[in-house]
């Protein structure tokens, strides 16, 4: 099981985001702070567990933390400011929210915008070391892709209620076939000049 914290000196918070990559939707990014003694065996980076497990660790993660926090960067304002500093944003609004204040902070990654004055460190691959950062990972994938599901029913076509908006085949064909909407990132790049559709 994951090491509950990094540090035993400061209250701690890990975060982490979800959606970075997508072609659609916000980037979303949580902020967790967890009791030292927590532990569970499901709990591990978001992308290594399935569906079923990270519902389930989301009602843990959120009925056991300290305090936790979601908040998320819309495509418009993503495309306004670029990915790279809404996933940061995204990550200072949820430990603004936070109902209890961290001394530290621990950072999915190997960049950050520094929060206040608060101290951070980041770690590569981070959701998989430590039980903060994994719990935020969890939270921000939850959270989004609920929201993606809510969205498909606005824009069916495009098929988010499997793909949550990344850019799989049925996405790009989705593009092709239909255009833009305005939850996509315009400022990706994402409208194909050919898709090669299987046979």
């Amino acid at each position: 099981m994951l090491p509950s914290f990094y540090q035993a000196d400061l209250l701690e918070a890990g975060c982490d985001e979800a959606g970075r990559g997508c072609y659609a939707g916000p980037v979303f990014a949580a902020a967790v702070i967890l009791p030292k003694d927590f532990k569970h065996p499901l709990l591990n980076d978001s992308k290594q567990v399935g569906e079923r497990q990270r519902l389930i660790l989301k009602e843990v993660i959120e009925a056991n933390a300290i305090a936790w926090s979601v908040a998320s960067i819309d495509a418009e304002e993503i495309d306004q400011i670029n990915i790279l500093k809404a996933s940061f944003k995204a990550m200072h609004l949820a430990i603004d929210q936070l109902k209890t204040n961290p001394k530290f902070l621990i950072i999915d990654g190997n960049r950050f915008v520094p929060y206040k004055k608060i101290p951070h460190l980041c770690i590569v691959k981070g959701d998989g070391k430590y039980a903060s950062i994994a719990a935020a990972s969890i939270l921000a994938k939850t959270y989004r892709d609920a929201y993606m599901e809510k969205i498909h029913a606005q824009f069916p076509q495009y098929g988010w209620n499997r793909n949550k908006g990344y850019g799989t085949l049925e996405h790009r064909i989705g593009i092709e076939k239909n255009g833009l909407c305005m939850y996509h990132r315009k400022r990706f790049n994402i409208v194909p000049q050919q898709i090669e559709i299987p046979f």
